[in-house]
């Protein structure tokens, strides 16, 4: 077998070479850098992995797999395809613990409808009402049929608190097939960092950590970590006053009403991100670190802003 060999001018410090690349997609803007290539191919099979994975899992249109299980609620099982089962099923499973995360929550967010036109404070009977449709036991799982039931007419499942970050890990498993090295992967965000960063001798990234009081993009503190998904919850972005008195939107699905805290927001730092996203929830409801929470080594770390804009530091030596 004969080999053509093409002759190309040598790139100076090819691995500090970046691609970049927008879109947007899962109500967000979406940015992609992949080091150590001029090739963009790749960000397009991206932006279509994306895409489909939205198609699958959207609540925000008519037509999606989630959707069809909505429907059928209180009515019959419904079949879907293994990733949206395996989703479904982690998401149902973190919502029985009971800490703060509730993929079925929806009809109580809709009805405060904070940071939407309409939002308004709802009665406590509205409240008890709606809370009737989120008990996350009233979810039949089949693993055999891959089916899942809503047993009560007007559950509604959302997999919004966790689809971002699994997505991301989907990205990740593309890159790696294709044999990335480094790369950053922004979902709105939610943050990934794929492999070793080519900038440092140390091999570490730098990620910011939002200012709850100051525009996106103004950081109140910044870490230095390993390859790892960062994730923020905060009180910050979505809010309603009414009578003096600032209703944030992070419904307590223990309660029906925005969690009490005094926490602005909550970053969690973890080695996948759909991983990240559970445990942003978790210590963001917990409203403080947690004893031995770390102890599990694909948790890194995670930084807590307070409302009086004091940062406390768990398992970071800053």
């Amino acid at each position: 077998m004969n080999y053509i060999w093409k002759t190309r001018k040598m790139i100076k410090d090819l691995a500090l070479e970046q691609v970049v690349g927008h879109h947007h997609a899962l109500g967000t803007s979406i940015t992609l850098q992949i080091f150590g290539t001029q090739d963009r191919s790749l960000l397009q099979k991206s932006f279509d992995l994306i895409d489909h994975y939205e198609d699958l899992l959207t609540v925000n249109r008519d037509e999606s797999e989630v959707m069809d299980i909505n429907h059928a609620a209180g009515d019959h099982p419904v079949q879907v395809s293994s990733a949206v089962y395996g989703l479904v099923k982690l998401a149902v499973e973190q919502s029985r613990e009971n800490f703060g995360f509730n993929a079925l929550i929806g009809p109580v967010v809709k009805l405060w409808h904070i940071g939407f036109k309409g939002a308004h404070v709802p009665k406590d009977e509205e409240i008890k009402d709606k809370m009737l449709l989120i008990n996350p036991f009233k979810v039949v799982l089949n693993d055999q049929d891959q089916s899942v039931f809503l047993k009560m007419k007007g559950m509604e499942l959302d997999l919004g608190g966790i689809a971002k970050g699994w997505i991301a890990d989907r990205i990740r498993d593309l890159w790696l097939a294709y044999g990335v090295e480094a790369g950053i992967i922004n979902l709105g965000g939610n943050i990934l960092l794929v492999g070793d960063s080519p900038k440092r001798a140390n091999h570490q990234w730098t990620i910011g950590v939002q200012d709850p009081k100051e525009p996106r993009g103004d950081n109140i503190t910044s870490v230095m970590v390993p390859q790892c998904s960062a994730v923020t919850s905060g009180t910050y972005e979505r809010y309603l006053i009414v009578d003096g008195h600032k209703y944030h939107h992070l419904i307590d699905p223990r309660t029906g009403y925005p969690v009490k805290t005094d926490l602005a927001g909550v970053t969690t730092f973890t080695r996948t991100s759909v991983e990240a996203e559970i445990e942003c929830k978790r210590l963001f409801f917990a409203g403080h670190p947690m004893k031995g929470w770390h102890d599990n080594a694909d948790r890194i770390g995670a930084i807590f802003v307070y409302n009086d804009e004091h940062v406390e530091y768990d398992n970071f030596n800053n």
